[in-house]
C-alpha cells in the first residue's frame, strides 16, 4: 500500500487530534473552519500550526501590549521575519533573537548550531546581509557530566556553524543555575544590514506567479520540531530526536549569497526562510499577509528520502530552505542566479487568488484549508489561562539582611565571585567563536558593556547587547523584567551608544501551570513599562514555553534581552581603567542592599529573596547623566554595576588594563553590601584629574547622586588600606575558572 493509501486510512478523531496536540475545543473549532472533519493530513497542519511555538496561542494577547512604535521603526513585531530599524546614512538593520531549546536538550551540537542558521536565514531572508551574531545560553549545574556535554556541545555547535557561515559571533552571556539541569536555554540572536527601501518582504500575492522551493532537499530531520517545542522535557524526550534538525553551513552561506543576489535584482513578490513547521508555514504566512492562496505540488519537493508521506513533506523542518514567490516572466533570471551559485531549486507550485493552501500529492488534493486560519493574529485560538502569584512570591519578601552574617574574610568572597562561573570570565566560550570574520568589530581589541561593530564607510557603529539575570525575574518577574531591558540599556550607554530598540526571547515553564503563567504576565508588564521609559520599542522575537521537566519543573523565567543601539565612533567608551593617577567615581546610588546577588544566592546559599533595589526613574537618570558627560568627554572609562557588585565591576576593569585600585568603603553602609550587592542604576567611571572640576560642575547639575571612591593605582586591588589581590592574580583567577570547571 502506498503512502497515500495509507494515510487515508488513518480515521481522524477527537483522539486523534489529542495525540498531535490539540485541544478537543480546538479539534472542534477547526471542523467548523473547514465545514467538515479534517484529514490527518490537515490535522497535522493544523497541531504544528496551532502549537504554542508557531500560533503563541497562550502570549499573543500580552505581547501585543508591548510598546512596538518607534520613531526609528521600519518593521513593527509580526510584519516581517525580523524587526528592522532604521540606522542611518539610508541604511536599516534587520535583528531579531530565537531559541532552540528543546532540540538542544537532546542534541547539544545539531540543536546549537541549526538555531544559528535559523536566525540568520531570518535576517537575510529581507536582503539583509548579516553582520553580527549573539547568544544567550542557560545550563545546569557545571560540575555535572550532563551539563558538560550540553555545554561543550552547544559551544561547539554555535562555533562550527557561525565560522563556517562567516559571521563574526561578537557578544553573549552564559549562566548556570540547577533550574537548567534538564532543560538548558539556547538563545541565537542576529544583525544584519540592508539600505532602507531594498528589503524583501515575505509576502505572496499576483495570480499565477510560480512559487520556488529552494536549497537543500527535504528528509524527515526536524518533523513536528515546532510541536516538539511546544510539550514539556520528559525522560523518553531522545525518543523525539527526528524532531532536531541537522545543518550544514556551507550549504547556508551560498545560499545568502545567492539570496541576496536574488533579491537585488528585482524579481521577487516574497521570500520567506522554512523554519518551524517547513513548507506549511511559509506557504501559509506568505499566503495570508498578501491575502493569496497557493497550490502546491508535494511531488515536485526535491526530497533526500523514499516514500515521504504528504505531511511528513509539510511539516519537515529540514535546514538551508527557503521559498520564493517570483514575479511570472521573470523565471529565467532567477533560475540564472541560482545556477550560478549551484543552488538547487524546483518550481513547486503557484499563486491563486483563493486565499486557501492546496496541496496535492500526485495529481490528488490532500489538505485544503484557509490560509488565514493557519497564522498568529488570524485564525489561529487565542487564549488567556489561569493565574496565580506564587507562594514564593510573598516569602521571598520576608527575608531580612539582619540574619546573614557578614564574612570576617571578604577576600575569601572576592576570589569566590571572580571564580564562579556566572561571574568570571567566558573566554573558554567565545574563543571558540570567530569574532572577527566578514566585517570589522571594534569591540574585540577594546572591552566594552555592549559589543560594537563598525558600519563601514560611516562615522557610525551599531552596538548590541543580550542580558537577563533571571534570578531576579524569578524572585519578582515585573521588576527583573525592566531590569533585563535596563541593563540592556545601560550597557549600550556605557559603550557611548544610544539605545534603539529590542528584540526578545522569552523562555518560561508550561502555560497551563498558573503560577507560569502569573510569571509570564508580570514579565511583560514591566518590559513594557522599561521599553516605553527608553523609548526601545518591541520589534519582535521569539515566545518559548514548555521549559520544564516532569520531574525537575520549571526553569527560572528567562525574559532575554536583544537590544540594538548606534553610536557616533568618536563617542566609544570602553570599560578599562586608562591611566594611573585617574580618580574613580560611582554614579548612581550606593545602597545597603545585597538581596537577589550572587554573593548571597551562591556563598550564602540563600535561594529565595527579593529583587535587588531598583528604580526606572532613577536608572533613566543615571543613564541621560553617563550619555551625557560621555558626549563631552569628561571621562575615561565606564562599566556598570551588574553580577557579584563594585567590586567585580572595579576587577574588571582592573583586569583588563592591567592597572591596581585603591578605593574606601563607606561606613554606613555593611562592607559586603558595598562591595557585593547588586543594587541597580550604577555605573562605575574614571575621570582625568584635570577634568575633574569639569566632571563634578556636570554632575552637580544634574539629579542624580555620585560619589569619589578611590583612584586607579599601582598593580594591586586595595580596599579601605588592604590589599585583596595583585591584578596578575586576579586575571588569572577570573580567566581560568570556567575552563577548569568544565574540564
Amino acid at each position: 500500500m502506498s503512502a497515500l493509501a495509507q494515510e487515508k486510512e488513518i480515521v481522524v478523531t477527537v483522539e486523534t487530534a489529542k495525540q498531535l496536540g490539540l485541544l478537543p475545543e480546538e479539534f472542534e473549532k477547526i471542523k467548523k473552519v473547514l465545514g467538515r472533519t479534517p484529514n490527518f493530513t490537515e490535522l497535522s497542519i493544523y497541531s504544528v500550526m496551532w502549537s504554542e511555538h508557531c500560533s503563541y496561542k497562550n502570549s499573543i494577547k500580552w505581547l501585543k501590549t508591548l510598546p512596538r512604535e518607534g520613531k526609528n521603526v521600519l518593521a513593527k513585531a509580526g510584519e516581517e521575519n525580523a524587526g528592522l530599524v532604521d540606522i542611518g546614512d539610508g541604511l536599516a538593520c534587520a535583528f531579531k533573537i530565537e531559541s532552540h531549546n528543546h532540540p538542544s536538550a537532546i542534541e547539544p551540537y545539531q540543536g546549537a548550531a541549526t538555531g544559528v542558521g535559523g536566525i540568520n536565514r531570518d535576517i537575510f531572508t529581507m536582503g539583509a546581509r548579516p553582520i553580527a551574531q549573539l547568544n544567550s545560553l542557560r545550563f545546569g549545574d557545571p560540575k555535572s557530566e550532563k551539563t558538560k556535554w550540553l555545554v561543550k556541545g552547544v559551544v561547539k555547535g554555535i562555533g562550527d556553524y557561525g565560522n563556517a557561515f562567516g559571521i563574526p559571533t561578537v557578544g553573549g552571556e552564559v549562566f548556570f543555575d540547577d533550574c537548567y539541569n534538564v532543560n538548558p536555554l539556547v538563545n541565537a540572536m542576529s544583525a544584519g544590514i540592508v539600505k532602507v527601501g531594498e528589503t524583501v518582504s515575505a509576502t505572496s500575492h499576483g495570480k499565477g506567479n510560480p512559487v520556488y522551493i529552494v536549497g537543500s532537499a527535504t528528509g524527515k530531520d526536524g518533523i513536528h520540531g515546532a510541536a516538539f517545542a511546544s510539550k514539556d522535557i520528559t525522560e523518553n524526550s531522545a525518543d523525539d530526536l527526528p524532531s532536531v534538525q541537522v545543518g550544514d553551513p556551507f550549504q547556508e552561506k551560498i545560499l545568502l549569497e545567492a539570496s541576496l543576489e536574488v533579491a537585488k535584482a528585482d524579481v521577487l513578490i516574497g521570500m520567506q526562510d522554512m523554519g518551524a513547521a517547513g513548507i506549511t508555514c511559509s506557504t501559509s504566512e506568505m499566503s495570508a499577509k498578501g491575502e493569496h492562496g497557493m497550490k502546491i505540488y508535494l511531488d515536485k519537493v526535491p526530497l533526500r528520502q523514499q516514500n515521504m508521506t504528504a505531511w511528513e513533506i509539510l511539516l519537515s523542518e529540514s535546514q538551508e530552505r527557503m521559498l520564493l514567490v517570483v514575479k511570472k516572466g521573470k523565471e529565467k533570471a532567477v533560475e540564472q542566479i541560482l545556477d550560478k551559485w549551484d543552488i538547487p531549486y524546483a518550481v513547486i507550485g503557484e499563486v491563486t487568488d483563493t486565499k486557501r493552501l492546496e496541496y496535492y500529492l500526485n495529481g490528488e488534493l490532500i489538505a485544503d484549508v484557509p490560509a488565514e486560519s493557519l497564522v498568529l493574529g488570524g485564525g489561529a485560538p487565542v487564549y488567556t489561562r489561569e493565574s496565580k502569584e506564587p507562594a514564593y512570591f510573598s516569602e521571598a519578601k520576608k527575608f531580612s539582611a539582619e540574619k546573614i552574617k557578614e564574612p570576617k574574610d571578604l577576600k575569601e568572597v572576592a576570589k569566590f565571585l571572580i571564580t564562579h562561573p556566572n561571574i568570571a570570565s567566558k573566554r573558554w566560550v567565545y574563543e571558540q567563536y570567530d569574532s572577527m570574520v566578514g566585517t570589522v568589530n571594534q569591540s574585540t581589541n577594546s572591552p566594552s558593556d555592549a559589543a560594537i561593530v563598525n558600519i563601514k564607510e560611516t562615522e557610525r557603529a551599531l552596538a548590541f547587547k543580550i542580558d537577563c539575570n533571571a534570578r531576579y525575574v524569578y524572585a519578582d518577574p515585573e521588576k527583573g523584567a525592566s531590569i533585563a531591558v535596563s541593563e540592556a540599556a545601560r550597557n549600550i550607554v556605557c559603550s557611548g551608544g544610544e539605545p534603539l530598540a529590542i528584540t526578545n526571547c522569552l523562555n518560561f515553564g508550561n502555560p497551563y501551570n498558573p503560577e507560569v503563567y502569573w510569571q509570564f504576565v508580570n514579565v511583560i508588564k514591566g518590559m513594557g513599562a522599561a521599553c516605553k521609559k527608553f523609548g526601545t520599542p518591541v520589534t519582535g522575537g521569539n515566545v518559548s514555553f514548555y521549559n520544564q521537566s516532569s520531574y525537575e519543573g520549571p526553569v527560572f523565567p528567562t525574559p532575554a534581552i536583544g537590544m540594538l543601539g548606534i553610536l557616533d565612533k568618536k563617542n566609544r567608551m570602553t570599560l578599562d581603567f586608562k591611566q594611573e593617577g585617574d580618580l574613580i567615581y560611582l554614579i548612581g546610588e550606593m545602597r545597603d542592599d545585597f538581596s537577589c546577588s550572587e554573593y548571597l544566592y551562591s556563598f550564602h546559599k540563600v535561594k529565595l529573596s527579593p529583587a535587588p533595589y531598583f528604580d526606572l526613574e532613577e536608572e533613566f537618570k543615571v543613564q541621560q547623566a553617563v550619555g551625557s558627560i560621555i558626549k563631552k568627554g569628561l571621562i575615561r572609562s565606564a562599566h556598570d554595576c551588574s553580577d557579584g557588585g563594585l567590586f567585580v565591576t572595579l576587577a574588571e576593569s582592573s583586569i583588563h588594563s592591567g592597572k591596581g585600585f585603591d578605593i574606601s568603603t563607606d561606613e554606613s553602609i555593611r562592607t559586603d553590601a558595598f562591595l557585593f550587592g547588586e543594587g541597580q542604576s550604577r555605573v562605575v567611571v574614571t575621570v582625568r584629574p584635570g577634568d575633574e572640576d569639569k566632571f563634578l560642575h556636570e554632575m552637580m547639575a544634574r539629579d542624580v547622586d555620585f560619589c569619589f571612591l578611590g583612584a586607579v593605582m599601582g598593580d594591586e586591588m586595595i580596599i579601605d588600606e588592604e590589599k585583596y589581590f595583585k591584578v596578575d592574580e586576579a586575571k588569572h583567577l577570573y580567566e581560568t575558572s570556567l575552563e577548569n570547571l568544565l574540564k
